[in-house]
């Protein structure tokens, strides 16, 4: 089960990348949700082992979602 900061942030990368074509980078993830960039990598780093999102700790600007919403059933 996700946190609410971490469906919060996979929200938003999903709302972004519908509306704009494009996924957010982690300065526009740090705006979006008023949290501190070592916060967002955290949070980053969640939806990517639970395979959310397709993200890299060495290109943070560069993610994929898989799955918009939080799984029911965890």
């Amino acid at each position: 089960m996700l946190s609410d900061i971490e469906r919060k942030v996979l929200r938003v990368i999903s709302n972004y990348s519908a509306g704009r074509r494009r996924t957010p980078t982690v300065d526009e993830l740090c705006i979006k949700t008023g949290r501190d960039r070592g916060g967002i990598m955290t949070v980053l780093g969640v939806l990517a082992k639970e395979e959310y999102i397709e993200w890299h700790r060495s290109e943070p600007d560069k993610m994929e979602v898989y799955e918009t919403w939080e799984r029911k059933g965890r």
